[in-house]
C-alpha cells in the first residue's frame, strides 16, 4: 500500500485507517445531523466572528481620517475615483483622525503583536484544559475589546493600538485550541473536509465583514462597526458554550456509532502519554520546519492583503467606502470556495484514488502559494484597468485556497497528539509577516504610487515562491515517530 497515505520509505501506516482487518474494522458514522460537522459548522461560525473582528477595522480606517488631512498630506487616488451615490450626512457625526501612513500601519499591525504572544502557550493551555474554554473565553475577551475601540479611538493612536494588542492576545488562542478540538473530533479520513468547513469560516469573516463595514460606513458611521460585530460575537459565545464539547466521549448528545466511529479511527494516531509532550524532537523535527516556511510565506500575503487591500483600493484605484468593502471582499470569497472543493477533492484523492497524504498535501501548497504570487504580481502591471485590477486579486487569494488541503492541515498528518501545539508554533512564525508586513508596506508606499505597490507586490510573490520551494523538498505526510507512544509499528 505504498501509495496510500504518506511518503515512500515506509513513512505511513502500513494499512489504510479504515480498512486494518475484521478485528480493527472501522464503520463509518453517517455525515447528516453528526456532531463532528455540527463542530465544524459551530466553530466555522466562530472563525467567521474571529476574521470579522480582525477586517474590520481595514474598511473602519478608511474613514476614520482626517479627509481634509489626507487630501493635503497624501493626494487622492492615482486612478480617477469612481463616482458614487450621495451619502447621508449623519454619517459624519463619529470623530476623525490626523494619523499620517506610519502610524496607520503601527495600527493596522498591532493586533499581531498581541496574537504572537499566545499561540505557542494556547496550543499548550489546550491539551492541559481543554480547547472548548481557552477557544470561548479567548474570542469573548476580543469581542470586549472590539466593542471598546470607539473609546480607545477617542483617547489616541497608543490607545487605540494598545486594544488591537490586547484583542490579538484573545484571538491568538483559537487556531491552536481549534487544532487541538480536532485532533480529538476528525476522523483521518475526513479531516480536510472537516477542517475546511471549521476554517472556511475565516474566509466568510472576511468576504462579509469588508463589504458589511463599507455600507455601515456609507450608512452610519465608523463607530457602528465595531458595535455589529461585536454583538455578533456575543450570540456566538453563547452557542459555543451550550452546544460545544471537548470530545466525543464527553458530548451528551452524541450517537454511539459516531462516537466508536471517531475513536477506532483515531486510536493508532494519537498518543497514550498523558501530559508527556516531546519538545525536543517537535523543535528539531524537519517535517515541522518545512511547515513553519510555507506557513510563513503564505501569510505575508495574505496579511499585506487583508490588512492594506482597501487601502490599494482607495489611494490607488480610487473606489468609494461603499465599493471598497465589496470589492475588497471578492479575493477572499473566492478563496473560500477554493477551499472548500479543494478540501473534497483532496480526501477523495487519498481515500478513493489512495494517492499518499505527502503528494496530496505538496500538490495543493503548491497551487495555493505559487498560483497567488503570479497573479499578485501581474495585479501591479495593469496600471488603472480596474476590471483587471479587481480579477487578478481575486483569482491570486482564490488560489491561495487551496493550500488549505496542504500545508496548513499538515500538523494533524505529522502529530494528531500534539497539532495544537504544533500550529501554535507555526503560527507564531506565521504572525511575524502580519507584526512586520503593513508596516513595511506603508513604509514603501508613502507617495501611493503604482511603481511603489509594484515592490511590495513582488516582495510577497518572492517570499510565497520560496516557502512553496522549501515545503515540496522537505515536507513530509506521515506520523512522526516521536508523536505515538505505543508499540504500533510505523515500518521502516
Amino acid at each position: 500500500m505504498e501509495r496510500y497515505g504518506s511518503d515512500t520509505e515506509g513513512d505511513e501506516q502500513d494499512t489504510p485507517l479504515l480498512h486494518r482487518g475484521h478485528d480493527d474494522k472501522v464503520q463509518r458514522a453517517p455525515v447528516c445531523c453528526s456532531s463532528r460537522y455540527g463542530l465544524a459548522l459551530l466553530s466555522s461560525y466562530g472563525f467567521f466572528v474571529v476574521y470579522s473582528l480582525r477586517v474590520n477595522l481595514s474598511v473602519a480606517m478608511v474613514e476614520m481620517l482626517n479627509s481634509t488631512h489626507q487630501a493635503n498630506t497624501n493626494h487622492s487616488s492615482v486612478c480617477p475615483a469612481h463616482t458614487s451615490p450621495v451619502r447621508p450626512k449623519h454619517n459624519h457625526e463619529a470623530n476623525v483622525y490626523d494619523w499620517d501612513s506610519e502610524t496607520q500601519g503601527w495600527i493596522l499591525g498591532s493586533f499581531f503583536y498581541g496574537y504572537i504572544l499566545t499561540q505557542i502557550p494556547g496550543g499548550y493551555l489546550a491539551g492541559r484544559f481543554g480547547p472548548k474554554w481557552l477557544l470561548g473565553l479567548g474570542i469573548l475577551g476580543t469581542v470586549i475589546f472590539t466593542l471598546l475601540t470607539p473609546v480607545a479611538a477617542n483617547l489616541g493612536a497608543s490607545y487605540l493600538i494598545t486594544v488591537r494588542v490586547l484583542e490579538g492576545i484573545g484571538e491568538g488562542v483559537t487556531f491552536p485550541a481549534m487544532y487541538t478540538m480536532w485532533a480529538a473530533w476528525a476522523p483521518p479520513l475526513e479531516r480536510s473536509r472537516l477542517l475546511t468547513i471549521s476554517y472556511i469560516g475565516a474566509q466568510l469573516g472576511t468576504v462579509i465583514a469588508l463589504p458589511l463595514s463599507g455600507v455601515i460606513c456609507f450608512y452610519q458611521d465608523w463607530t457602528y462597526v465595531f458595535y455589529v460585530f461585536g454583538g455578533v460575537g456575543l450570540v456566538w459565545f453563547v452557542l459555543w458554550v451550550f452546544l460545544v464539547f471537548d470530545s466525543p466521549n464527553t458530548h451528551p448528545r452524541i450517537s454511539e456509532r459516531e462516537r466508536l466511529y471517531i475513536n477506532n479511527s483515531l486510536k493508532n494516531e494519537l498518543s497514550t502519554s498523558a501530559g508527556y509532550i516531546p519538545w525536543r524532537s517537535i523543535v528539531t523535527s524537519g517535517p515541522l520546519w518545512a511547515i513553519v516556511v510555507a506557513h510563513f510565506s503564505y501569510n505575508w500575503t495574505f496579511y499585506t492583503l487583508l490588512t492594506l487591500l482597501p487601502t490599494y483600493m482607495n489611494d490607488i484605484l480610487g473606489f468609494s467606502i461603499q465599493q471598497n468593502g465589496l470589492l475588497s471582499a471578492l479575493p477572499y470569497l473566492g478563496c473560500a470556495v477554493v477551499a472548500v472543493l479543494c478540501g473534497q477533492l483532496a480526501d477523495y484523492l487519498r481515500e478513493t484514488c489512495l494517492y499518499r497524504t505527502i503528494v496530496v498535501r505538496k500538490a495543493f501548497s503548491i497551487i495555493g502559494m505559487i498560483g497567488p504570487a503570479v497573479f499578485l504580481v501581474a495585479a501591479g502591471y495593469i496600471g488603472c484597468d480596474y476590471t483587471l485590477a479587481v480579477i487578478f486579486l481575486t483569482i491570486s487569494s482564490s488560489l491561495g485556497g487551496a493550500s488549505a488541503s496542504g500545508f496548513n492541515i499538515n500538523h494533524l498528518d505529522i502529530a494528531p497528539s500534539y497539532a495544537g501545539i504544533l500550529l501554535g508554533i507555526t503560527n507564531t512564525f506565521a504572525t511575524i509577516p502580519g507584526m512586520v508586513g503593513p508596516v513595511i508596506a506603508r513604509a514603501l508606499t508613502k507617495e501611493n504610487t503604482i511603481e511603489e505597490w509594484q515592490i511590495v507586490f513582488y516582495i510577497a510573490a518572492a517570499i510565497n515562491l520560496f516557502g512553496a520551494t522549501v515545503y515540496t523538498i522537505f515536507g513530509r505526510g506521515m506520523v512522526q515517530p516521536w508523536a505515538v507512544h505505543t508499540s504500533y509499528s510505523h515500518g521502516d
